[in-house]
């Protein structure tokens, strides 16, 4: 094997080790870390949760003795600095490790090189690089977030084969079948925070939790409801969860209803109102950020969907397709809002990938604004 193809080989070891914490490490990174000697991998691990050992520090406790003269395989740049745990990059010259192979440099400020050139001043051969797509895409939420302090936004949008959402009479249940339901909860466990709009919950009373067999973790539940609408016998306030729900409202919220949502489960975030008298998502996504919520699904409405793409706030979309026909002149579709006049100026998506779950379709990828 030529030896690129070796150091790509072990770098997407460490790759699929990191892969494993997805939905566990907020607001930390994913990374994952192999430890090789004499063509052998003598140690690894993964940063399994925020508080947690880091995953070069698993990858020496595992190798032992065997780390000194060893070559680290890392997707993320050892950290430098005191966090929730002392910095990993002292810990790797400690150990005497001989070489280290790391796909990106860490975006986080703290860091920012500072890991690398530490190891260099150690005398440690350091290559920065390595597979660098394929880690920024894994770690794309910790990028958004340690980058602008606001979470990453991913739009999930299920429609028919002829884009609707809902029939003219508005039923919607189920546009897409189990598994793809399934796939939708996995992913839910994944994320910090879901969101919907008042009118979600008026119509369908949702629960917005993870339902797995194996079960999962609940995400925030963020509802945006700018007049305090969401009644407090709602499944979003009453569930079972370990999850908060927070209503976000604006000036237009009457006191009395204010006094209702705070007497009982629910957390009252409050906004300015944008240009047209609705929650300020832009506000929001910052109070989300300050509250280190680094990633938000947003699976409500038509209009809520519109909201997000017209201003400019949705990193990802992912969208799953029904292969039925519904019909009617009246039956909605997933994005609403004004729309656009002229086909090219409809958003373009980039890096686009599909695939089939169960009978239905998906597609995602990323908008590209003008």
């Amino acid at each position: 094997m030529p030896k690129n193809d070796i150091h790509k080989k072990y770098m997407r070891m460490a790759l699929e080790l990191a892969e494993r914490a997805r939905g566990r490490t907020s607001p930390n990174p994913l990374v994952g870390a192999v430890l090789v000697k004499d063509g052998e991998v003598v140690g690894q691990g993964y940063h399994q949760k925020a508080g947690a050992p880091h995953a070069e520090i698993n990858a020496l406790e595992e190798a032992g003795p065997k780390a000194c003269g060893a070559t680290l395989y890392i997707n993320l740049e050892p950290c430098s600095h005191y966090g929730r745990t002392p910095p990993c990059s002292k810990a790797l010259i400690k150990a005497e490790i001989s070489e280290v192979y790391v796909s990106m440099c860490d975006p986080n400020p703290l860091v920012s090189g500072r890991g690398v050139k530490q190891m260099k001043e150690a005398g440690i051969k350091v290559h920065v690089g390595l597979l660098e797509d394929e880690a920024r895409r894994l770690n794309e939420i910790f990028i958004k977030y340690i980058s602008t302090r606001t979470p990453f936004v991913l739009l999930k949008t299920a429609m028919t084969l002829d884009g609707k959402i809902a029939t003219d009479t508005g039923h919607s249940r189920w546009v897409t079948g189990k598994t793809a339901r399934e796939k939708v909860h996995q992913l839910r466990g994944e994320f910090d925070a879901i969101l919907v709009g008042i009118n979600t919950v008026l119509a369908d009373n949702p629960a917005l939790t993870c339902r797995l067999p194996e079960g999962g973790k609940d995400p925030i539940r963020v509802i945006l409801d700018s007049q305090a609408r969401t009644p407090v016998d709602s499944r979003v306030i009453t569930q079972k969860s370990e999850s908060f729900t927070y209503i976000v409202v604006t000036d237009k919220a009457p006191l009395d209803r204010l006094k209702a949502l705070s007497s009982g489960k629910a957390k009252i975030v409050r906004t300015a109102l944008d240009i047209r008298g609705r929650v300020d998502l832009r506000e929001l996504l910052l109070k989300l950020g300050e509250m280190e919520i680094t990633s938000l699904f947003v699976e409500g409405g038509s209009e809520v969907a519109a909201s997000f793409l017209e201003s400019r706030l949705v990193d990802k979309i992912l969208t799953f397709i029904a292969p039925k026909i519904v019909g009617g002149n009246q039956a909605p579709g997933p994005v609403g809002g004004f729309g656009k006049a002229l086909m090219d100026q409809a958003v373009p998506l980039t890096g686009v990938t599909f695939g089939q779950v169960g009978e239905d379709f998906w597609v995602e990828g990323y908008p590209k604004y003008n």
